[in-house]
């Protein structure tokens, strides 16, 4: 997969949840609980993540899903220890976002990959 190179200084609650593999309403209830996650609303009322939301929501992740904290645990080490979030790296996340003619291209040539290759083996027979 090929990354585009552009880094957004705002994100959609749905460009979010596909970076980190986080559905949007478990994102929605990690804000009501977690203080460190609060991403901005724009006038609309539309959640607009910055990349230091991205990191809280990935350090959240790991301590609830990778390290097996409670809820209450991983609120609590998250206000001890700053460093948790502050040093998480979010290039392999945002390295998953593709520009979708990018994407569709290249399934477009996997497709006729396969068809090409049904072709040659059907002329055979």
């Amino acid at each position: 997969m090929r990354s585009t190179g552009i880094k957004k200084l705002y994100y959609s609650i749905r460009e979010v949840s596909e970076l980190t593999g986080v559905e949007s309403h478990v994102l929605r209830f990690w804000e009501k609980e977690f203080s460190q996650l609060n991403p901005r609303r724009g006038r609309s009322g539309n959640r607009t993540y910055t990349e230091r939301n991205i990191k809280v929501v990935l350090a959240i992740k790991d301590l609830l899903y990778g390290q097996k904290y409670t809820i209450r645990g991983a609120v609590e080490r998250l206000k001890i220890d700053r460093s948790l979030w502050e040093n998480q790296s979010i290039e392999g996340a945002t390295s998953n976002i593709e520009n979708p003619l990018v994407e569709l291209q290249r399934m477009l040539v996997e497709l006729k990959q396969l068809i090409e290759g049904d072709k040659t083996s059907n002329a055979g027979k």
